[in-house]
């Protein structure tokens, strides 16, 4: 049997629906922006797959941090136990979050980081003696698939099968560029109205929305309004984080400060599951009590796993260097000439760019659904001609691994641009 055909007797995908899906591709290896199937077809991975990848597959300098720290020690309980690969992780960290971040959680993947922080947004205040029970959150957010963080999320497929379930979530419009001030006004109005604990935003780009893009200043306007009303304040730089906004955060652009930002993806190089909440002084001071029921009830099997801190520190170490920065501009450049020369064709509606993102929006005659049939051909189109997208509906989006070639990135716009001309 082949592998595809092993898969499909006994393996379960994610958002995948079994019954009219295209059986999986085999992925054999891979090495730097490129993967190889079974069958030895090349592919170029233009989304980092999933956007965990930004240093390439089988990087041998995260790989033999890993190998060292393997043979040194693979895991400890972290209940009662610490380590020296943790305190690292957290060292480095601080230098480079927004000052205000003192200290670190650690958890296992995007949607358990966003979980963390609502259940502190929520026990924050019920820690102090309030009843606050809403959290508020974007439009078209997404934020994960553990229950607290499919609250937060508003993509309706994700969550109808749980509606009436989930904690109070209420929704404000995504600040883009005409309608800032009818966020800022709902925002407002939302607080007044509810008794709401925290906001939790993906900053500057919302990424399975179709990385839907919005302004620095409009962001730093609506977390003004949340502290002016002693509401906590979320950033989800799971998707955004370590330099895929050309900036290590996206909050780097902000002139303000989050009170916790939820960390993953690219965190360990896209190598080992791993997550990172942060949290200000403030917050964690709330459950720090002779009360042992004030304390953060929450906790994962894996919790700053050695091995893991071993791949974020390297990560991290890697990013920090002149030739992964350099690429981040390279590519952010070529993307942008990209932009100018695609934005004008008549059947897109927009391109944009922001760091290493780019996003186009292809005219459709009908409204066009998430898995919707030019969804469905686009990927067809790109996967037989070796590139690796996931269109979302009719937008098609770029993330690649920094490390991808200016050879490679002309493929990609090149097969982007004869898809446009296909559909």
């Amino acid at each position: 049997m082949t592998l595809t055909e092993k898969d499909s007797q006994y393996l379960w995908h994610p958002y995948t629906q079994h019954k009219t899906s295209q059986t999986p591709i085999a992925i054999s290896r891979g090495e730097g922006a490129l993967l190889w199937d079974e069958n030895n077809k090349e592919y170029i991975d233009a989304i980092a797959s999933w956007w965990v990848n930004p240093f390439g597959h089988s990087n041998k300098f995260i790989a033999d941090a890993i190998y060292k720290q393997l043979t040194t020690l693979e895991h400890v309980l972290f209940g009662g136990f610490t380590h020296e690969p943790a305190i690292k992780v957290a060292e480095k960290l601080m230098k480079i979050l927004p000052k205000n971040q003192q200290k670190i959680f650690f958890s296992d993947n995007g949607s358990t980081a966003v979980e963390v922080a609502i259940k502190v947004a929520l026990q924050y205040f019920f820690n102090k003696g309030e009843k606050r029970t809403t959290i508020i959150a974007f439009e078209n957010a997404f934020h994960g698939d553990t229950f607290a963080a499919m609250a937060a999320s508003g993509i309706s497929f994700y969550t109808q099968a749980f509606q009436g379930m989930f904690i109070d979530v209420v929704r404000i419009p995504v600040p883009v560029k005409g309608q800032e001030q009818v966020s800022f006004e709902v925002l407002e109005n939302v607080i007044q109205q509810n008794n709401c604990a925290g906001f939790i935003f993906e900053p500057l780009v919302q990424g399975a929305a179709g990385m839907v893009m919005y302004e620095p200043e409009a962001l730093a306007k609506l977390i003004s309004i949340c502290k002016k009303n002693n509401v906590l304040t979320i950033a989800d730089e799971v998707m955004t984080g370590f330099g895929k906004t050309g900036k290590t955060f996206a909050m780097d652009y902000v002139d303000a400060d989050p009170d916790m930002i939820c960390l993953s993806k690219a965190l360990t190089g896209g190598t080992i599951p791993m997550a990172i909440t942060t949290f200000t002084q403030e917050v964690f001071d709330a459950f720090y009590d002779d009360d042992i029921n004030k304390a953060l009830f929450h906790g994962h099997t894996f919790t700053a796993n050695p091995t893991g801190c071993a791949a974020a520190l390297a990560s991290i170490d890697l990013l920090q260097t002149d030739e992964m920065q350099t690429n981040i501009e390279r590519i952010n450049k070529n993307h942008l000439e990209f932009q100018k020369k695609i934005e004008s064709h008549p059947k897109v509606i927009t391109a944009r760019t922001l760091g290493v993102i780019f996003a186009v929006e292809i005219k459709s005659d009908s409204e066009e659904s998430y898995y919707g049939s030019m969804r469905t051909k686009l990927y067809n189109f790109f996967i037989d001609k070796g590139v690796i997208l996931r269109p979302v509906g009719n937008i098609v989006y770029i993330l690649p691994p920094y490390i991808m070639t200016d050879e490679q990135l002309q493929k990609v716009y090149k097969t982007i641009e004869e898809a446009i001309e296909m559909v």
